[in-house]
């Protein structure tokens, strides 16, 4: 049994790691300080599977504290898994700051605790956002990266490059996960998917920034999940892996899936688009396919399926 220490383990990505660890047969150290982004009930209904579970040990701290060092002394963690983050592109416009210390001064806590501690072992989750909007298709992981377009992505890309100084430095075995956006049951409430489900479900008008054409490579949180527990297996040196399901999808073909799934009319209004939206994502995953095996399974159809089928419970009528 190993130990996991998962930072944002009551968000949407987080919840479904642990639950997958502890099935797995190992112990998982959570934290989480239940930041008010969206709400605290959210995430609490996250980890309703969880509580009460031996395995699984729940540590309300922020990962900016003191306090996260102690915790992580205390608990003789293997390996720390690092997924919390401010979330949010357009947001990171409006409090700018905020993601230089949720995001930044976090991670160099986080960094700095596996140095004082001599934990060897940190997987960061990052994002396809540190691409920027970069016209060559698809984004490779050893593309230049210079060109954030949000203050969300440059946050992300600045946790990237502190990991290496650390791994340089300190001999950290850091692995860099660049996942691209995941949905699935517990998607956060502000996300696309889950925003036009709640619209449609509701008989809103959906509000569609740009005329539709542009695409993103949506990746189901099961194929994330998988991704994850590959890359924990390797986590060996100083590694960047894309984490894509490799199959783009326009957006008004996904409003177009998420109507069907849901069986019901709506109606839309195109708006400009939104400053930090990049035109298109699309990862290669052909680095992640050969070194780690991981294989993404699930079209947007049978994920769309999926998450409205959660909606469903979720919001029973």
């Amino acid at each position: 049994m190993e130990r996991f220490a998962i930072t944002g383990a009551a968000g949407f990505i987080g919840s479904h790691l642990a639950e997958r660890l502890i099935k797995d047969g190992h112990e998982v150290i959570a934290i989480d300080n239940f930041d008010p982004f969206y709400s605290r009930s959210i995430k609490e209904r996250n980890l309703k599977n969880l509580i009460g579970n031996p395995n699984f040990h729940m540590f309300n701290i922020d990962v900016r504290s003191e306090e996260l060092m102690l915790t992580l002394a205390n608990t003789n963690v293997d390996t720390i898994i690092h997924l919390s983050a401010r979330a949010g592109v357009r947001p990171s416009f409006l409090l700018p700051q905020s993601y230089i210390h949720h995001d930044v001064e976090a991670t160099v806590n986080i960094l700095e605790s596996c140095r004082k501690l001599d934990i060897t072992r940190l997987i960061f989750g990052s994002s396809s956002s540190v691409y920027g909007n970069m016209p060559e298709l698809p984004y490779s992981e050893d593309i230049k990266l210079d060109k954030p377009i949000s203050p969300y992505a440059a946050a992300k890309l600045s946790c990237e490059l502190f990991n290496y100084v650390f791994h340089s430095q300190y001999g950290i075995n850091i692995t860099n996960l660049r996942f691209f956006t995941v949905y699935g049951p517990r998607q956060r409430p502000e996300m696309g998917i889950h925003k036009f489900t709640r619209q449609i479900w509701n008989n809103e008008l959906i509000h569609m920034y740009g005329d539709g054409s542009s695409s993103r490579d949506y990746t189901y949180i099961d194929d994330i999940i998988e991704g994850l527990t590959l890359a924990i297996k390797k986590v060996d040196g100083y590694h960047t892996f894309n984490l894509g399901n490799s199959q783009p999808v326009l957006l008004k073909e996904l409003i177009e899936t998420i109507g069907r799934a849901l069986d019901m009319q709506y109606k839309f209004e195109i708006h400009l688009m939104q400053p930090g939206d990049v035109d298109h994502t699309l990862a290669d995953i052909s680095k992640a396919r050969k070194e780690l095996n991981y294989n993404p399974s699930t079209s947007i159809k049978e994920g769309i399926d999926e998450f409205v089928k959660w909606f469903r419970q979720m919001n029973r009528r």
